[in-house]
């Protein structure tokens, strides 16, 4: 079991990226087509986070031409360049499920005013 642990102290990043439920972020993640790469960017809001370690994930949600679209992404996968921070959302859970159910401004989360010291 210590070996497992050891495999996975190796995988992880060494700054992981600060991911805080209800904000908006961008996600560069790395796409690869053939023998080509390029980077594309899903910006949304947070939803969930689960898991710990090596298997932590992040959920982000967006509504692309009227349809909701969520991706889950590993939060230590090298396919994940970088997560962007566009702005903090004031929530009260840990999981925003419920905005699934929510169409137009309904389904928008406030913006939290961050005082910086």
């Amino acid at each position: 079991m210590d070996a497992l642990k050891l495999i996975a102290q190796d995988s992880l990043k060494a700054e992981a990226p600060k991911i805080v439920i209800g904000s908006t972020v961008k996600v560069h993640v790395k796409i690869r087509e053939g023998n080509k790469e390029r980077i594309q960017v899903f910006e949304g809001i947070v939803i969930a986070k689960r898991g710990s370690g090596v298997s932590e994930t992040f959920t982000v949600r967006r509504v692309s031409y009227g349809v909701g679209v969520e991706r889950v992404f590993p939060v230590h996968s090298p396919n994940v360049v970088k997560v962007e921070l566009v702005r903090y959302g004031r929530v009260r859970r840990s999981k925003l499920y419920y905005l699934r159910d929510r169409v137009g401004k309904a389904a928008k989360v406030k913006e939290l005013i961050v005082k910086e010291k």
